[in-house]
């Protein structure tokens, strides 16, 4: 260790708002809405509230391939939340998502308005809603659930643990560094054994697994995820950096990953999607165009 700290914890903690951080502005110790602010609804039976963030890119790729597969009752609209502005802590977000985390649903397609949210149950409520991307029984279903529910256990590590102490902590903690990246290589390692001895996750099918996982794990392969991929050595889980190409070919994957994407080149983001037209035509030239 090179970094000791003369730090330590009081007998009570208490909240400082100044205490450093790219996202110190927007986290609190306390749930609920800071605000007044209805949202949006448009024309399709599923409204999608979120960003494309990894989470957020499962649920959009996961309505993109129900579509693809000729599922016209997955029609949405997904309406831009910045959770950088601290959108996610609306009273109209909050009442869908008390957690206040993107992504969040609702279906309208019943007599009821629906609401989902953890992007975990919003892929299993689609699949099973429109019988598609999860086996129906047995133990490829069970195999199937088990790397989805991986991915929701493993991901903390790989997003609030990893991706903050390297990329976002105000200070480098070599402890925090070495703690999370030993658990983000294991896991690489756990993925890459499985993906050596089947094509996708779950075995020889596409599903909500492989949904879940990719723009997490396959990003982290390609060294697109914290700009990390020399450090942690990605290019040496060979079989996630071929599955992560195989699954980024899918035109429906890379219609989804688009979704609510507000970085990156202009032809990579689609601010938001209320139409399949919005694709060609760029939901954000429009929304230029009215303001």
């Amino acid at each position: 260790m090179t970094d000791p700290s003369d730090y330590t914890p009081p007998a009570i903690w208490h909240w400082n708002k100044d205490n450093g951080g790219k996202f110190a502005s927007i986290n609190r110790p306390v749930a609920g809405a800071t605000h007044d602010k209805e949202l949006p609804v448009g024309s399709h039976p599923l409204q999608l509230y979120s960003l494309a963030t990894p989470n957020g890119v499962k649920v959009t790729v996961m309505l993109e391939e129900l579509l693809a597969l000729g599922h016209s009752g997955a029609e949405y609209d997904a309406w831009l939340i910045p959770i950088g502005e601290g959108a996610q802590f609306g009273s109209g977000f909050v009442a869908v998502n008390p957690n206040s985390k993107i992504p969040a649903l609702m279906d309208r397609s019943g007599p009821e308005p629906v609401r989902v949210f953890e992007s975990g149950a919003i892929l299993l409520y689609l699949a099973e809603k429109f019988g598609a991307f999860v086996p129906a029984s047995g133990a490829e279903r069970a195999e199937c659930l088990s790397w989805l529910f991986w991915q929701m256990g493993s991901g903390p590590f790989l997003g609030g643990g990893f991706g903050h102490f390297y990329a976002y902590a105000p200070t480098k903690i070599e402890y925090a560094i070495d703690r999370y990246a030993m658990e983000v290589k294991r896991q690489m390692d756990v993925l890459n054994q499985r993906l050596a001895a089947h094509e996708f996750v779950a075995g020889d099918a596409y599903t909500v697994a492989d949904m879940a996982i990719w723009p997490w794990y396959g990003a982290m392969a390609k060294g697109q995820l914290y700009e990390a991929g020399e450090f942690l050595q990605v290019h040496e889980y060979t079989h996630v950096v071929r599955w992560a190409d195989q699954i980024a070919q899918r035109p429906a994957v890379q219609r989804g990953r688009k979704v609510n994407r507000t970085w990156g080149e202009p032809a990579s983001q689609l601010h938001e999607r209320h139409d399949a037209s919005d694709f060609d035509t760029q939901t954000q030239d429009k929304l230029a165009a009215s303001s």
